[in-house]
């Protein structure tokens, strides 16, 4: 609805982020309990309080004309959406992701609770799906509202530098990007339980 609503104002005060295999079922609302409605999804667990930063950017070619000193025409060249974030804990799940795949396997016989992961001579590609929900309680109301927001196809495309320091927690921040999903299909999904929603 137009006009001034301060119930429509969204802060995403607590998310999670998951990623699984590409093809995995996009996870509907259902149970009321959102680690229910991930099944086949991977928590990736503590993100910084920063959050995630949604970035879409549309590249234009301009057309000139003889006629004209200012473009006629506009013809869309690409389209970049991604989310970037810097994930807190280290394990099997994060750092394997960050570092573009792979796996961290255990240490041969006689090393007990000892664990490597072998970083490749050259990069491959690790594409997953990648799901992001937040919950927010808008302004005068008592029902809470939650925004997903899917990614069926992409990869990690940036790295942040890790940094090792004495008074900060070491963090995995990296950018993931959209890859097409096939002819027609969506680069992303939002799914919105928000009654702000509704026709009026």
């Amino acid at each position: 609805m137009a006009g001034n609503n301060a119930a429509e104002i969204r802060v995403a005060g607590t998310g999670k982020l998951y990623v699984a295999k590409v093809g995995t079922k996009v996870p509907a609302f259902g149970t009321g309990i959102p680690s229910a409605d991930w099944t086949d999804w991977t928590d990736l667990g503590l993100t910084t309080g920063d959050g995630v930063t949604f970035s879409k950017k549309d590249k234009l070619e301009a057309v000139d004309s003889w006629q004209s000193v200012s473009p006629v025409h506009y013809v869309y060249s690409a389209r970049d959406l991604s989310l970037k974030f810097s994930m807190l804990q280290f394990n099997e799940e994060t750092l394997p992701f960050f570092m573009g795949g792979g796996a961290v396997e255990q240490s041969p016989t006689g090393s007990t609770g000892t664990y490597k992961y072998e970083i490749a001579e050259r990069p491959y590609v690790d594409v997953r799906a990648l799901g992001l929900e937040f919950t927010d309680l808008p302004a005068g109301s008592s029902t809470p509202v939650t925004y997903r927001f899917i990614i069926p196809r992409g990869q990690v495309t940036a790295s942040d530098d890790i940094k090792l320091a004495r008074k900060a927690a070491s963090t995995l921040g990296i950018t993931f990007s959209a890859m097409s999903n096939g002819d027609g299909a969506p680069l992303a999904t939002f799914l919105m339980k928000d009654g702000q929603y509704a026709a009026s």
